[in-house]
């Protein structure tokens, strides 16, 4: 294969694990349709022909099955073309846990923001790439060895002696890619943007404008996800970005607004059904379900909307979709849960169940999941392998919800009051609809009790740590939520938040931004009492004098087997500084 002729990937992505012991991977690579088509090979063997998941506009998207056999211990695998391009990835072995690193908000909404940046767009995934792989820190092109800090150093002999690479899995909490711009690149959309409201609620989508929308999203993962600026592949001080990420950490990913355009589910209802509204949804959830869960086209239903005739749609009321059914035919089906509409899948790997929820198919203003998508998760939670009584390696210890915002977070009552007044349905101004995402917005506050309820129970019953892992808000932040009507010593209704975010979007660094930060810190001294038994608390970051630390950053998240107090859970935030990364470490213990 001519490396010219390939438009995108590799971008892996984990399926779970299937019968005997198989670690399930795919690779997504997008190629020019008069390319040949290359075969791929993977640990030395050749893979199966490569399924072909999308062809448009002289484009087609492949997606090929990398999946191995999981053995006794963790090794490092090479996939690619033989005699050309290839890359590596690390499989665990039987008794080992998973080493996941999380980012989020992989893009930007307004390039301008981007010239405040103090370092490069990609300085912060240079650095996870740099803890993941020794290979690969080297600087680029400048022959200087890159200096270690102390938290890096620990990893050495455990992982990096041993020919390993740190991650397994990388969890991508939202925001892959940023779609605003379609505001402004298509003409017809830049012109909607200045009718008078009802105007843009009577709008109507012509087949020739729905064609240019379809190309728009269809074509704007190639452009981000393998930018014709990057150095290639085959140059020996290739770019680190997240392109090189995605190509070496198997990716579990879960859209959130930016992915569909910013702000999308907290509109107005009216302005959420008008039909431009729809169609920009409709061709945002084709290309997610093509690029980021690596689907064929032709297999995803449509939704189907169930509002009973003579009522209005307030919030989306949508038929579940028994997903198990519709990709019974595809052996590298995503683990989506059957009864839900949405994309919400989950995992169970040895100690640790990772839940992916989909907080964007079913919101609207007062919703962020249909009761449907919450029966699922409890049903599946609940059938966990209990913690009790069973070894840490054989049984659930940990859950890790991804909740693309955060569920713990200051509560800015003053500013909700005005942006409800005054912010209503602006698609290029964001303060409105990002306070409205919250999951303490007013709005949201019963469907956040109802989250701590179900996991609070599932702790209680099961015995398994719960924690939430959140982006979308552009700084780092440590929360909990607890059952204030109970003893300290009740521990398993402590469920922690970590917040990480952003990968490639600055953080707070305008005045006003920076304004906005001090009324956050400040209020985020202030617990919050969600009703009389539950309680939702910003704490102070670890290693920080703030609550919230307002710099780009990723997490690592990685469990401590050899524990003596069982399968511990280390999180540590990588924040970036003007000169290096600063390391904010916690450990979360198992319930006992």
């Amino acid at each position: 294969m001519n490396e010219k002729d390939l438009l995108l990937g590799p971008v892996l992505s984990f399926r779970g694990i299937g019968k005997g012991d198989v670690w399930r991977v795919s690779a997504l690579v997008g190629l020019k349709v008069s390319a040949a088509v290359p075969a791929l090979e993977v640990d030395g063997k050749a893979c199966p022909a490569p399924k072909e998941l999308l062809a448009i506009h002289g484009e087609r998207y492949m997606r090929y099955d990398l999946s191995c056999k999981v053995l006794k211990n963790e090794r490092t695998v090479s996939y690619g073309i033989p005699g050309g391009l290839t890359w590596n990835m690390t499989v665990p072995g039987k008794d080992f846990s998973p080493r996941m690193a999380y980012v989020s908000c992989n893009g930007f909404s307004d390039p301008a923001v981007m010239r405040k940046l103090i370092r490069t767009s990609d300085a912060v995934w240079e650095d996870l790439l740099y803890s993941h792989d020794r290979a690969l820190r080297r600087k680029q092109g400048s022959g200087e060895v890159k200096l270690l800090d102390k938290e890096q150093l620990w990893h050495e002999k455990r992982i990096h002696d041993k020919g390993l690479q740190r991650f397994h899995l990388m969890l991508m909490g939202g925001d892959q890619i940023y779609f605003d711009s379609i505001w402004e690149d298509i003409k017809t959309l830049r012109q909607w943007v200045a009718l008078p409201r009802q105007a843009q609620l009577e709008f109507k989508v012509t087949k020739a404008l729905e064609r240019e929308i379809e190309a728009y999203y269809f074509g704007l993962y190639k452009q981000r996800w393998l930018p014709t600026e990057r150095r290639p592949w085959s140059s020996p001080t290739a770019t680190l970005d997240a392109s090189a990420a995605m190509a070496s950490i198997p990716t579990v990913m879960m859209w959130d607004d930016h992915d569909i355009f910013d702000g999308w589910g907290s509109y107005s209802c009216e302005m959420q059904n008008s039909p431009l509204f729809q169609t920009l949804f409709r061709q945002a959830r084709r290309a997610f379900w093509v690029f980021q869960m690596q689907h064929a086209l032709t297999d995803l239903p449509e939704l189907e909307d169930t509002t009973p005739t003579g009522f209005s749609r307030q919030d989306p009321l949508l038929k579940p979709i028994t997903w198990s059914q519709v990709l019974a035919k595809d052996g590298l089906a995503l683990p989506l849960l059957d009864g839900q509409p949405g994309f919400t899948s989950a995992y169970a790997i040895g100690p640790v169940a990772i839940v992916a929820a989909d907080l964007r198919t079913e919101r609207s203003r007062a919703q962020v999941m249909g009761s449907d998508t919450w029966s699922q998760i409890k049903k599946w939670t609940g059938n966990l392998e209990s913690g009790t009584g069973a070894q840490p390696k054989s049984a659930c210890q940990h859950l890790l919800f991804l909740s693309s915002v955060p569920v713990v977070h200051p509560k800015l009552p003053l500013a909700e009051s005005l942006m409800d007044k005054f912010g209503q349905d602006h698609v290029t101004d964001s303060n409105a609809d990002d306070l409205k995402d919250h999951w303490s917005h007013d709005d949201h506050e019963g469907e956040r009790k109802r989250l701590l309820e179900v996991f609070s129970h599932l702790a209680r019953d099961k015995k398994i740590r719960v924690s939430l892992v959140s982006g979308d808000v552009h700084v780092a932040a440590w929360g909990t939520a607890y059952r204030k009507d109970l003893p300290a010593s009740e521990t398993w209704s402590q469920i922690h938040q970590f917040t990480s975010s952003a990968v490639v979007h600055p953080s707070l660094m305008g005045v006003m931004e920076r304004l906005f930060l001090s009324w956050m810190n400040s209020n985020a001294k202030q617990p919050q009492n969600i009703d009389v038994q539950y309680v939702a608390e910003v704490m102070p970051f670890p290693g920080h004098d703030k609550h919230i630390m307002a710099a780009r950053n990723w997490l690592a998240l990685e469990l401590d087997l050899g524990s003596a107090e069982g399968c511990k859970l280390w999180a540590t935030w990588r924040c970036e500084t003007e000169t290096s990364f600063s390391n904010h470490l916690l450990a979360v213990a198992p319930i006992a």
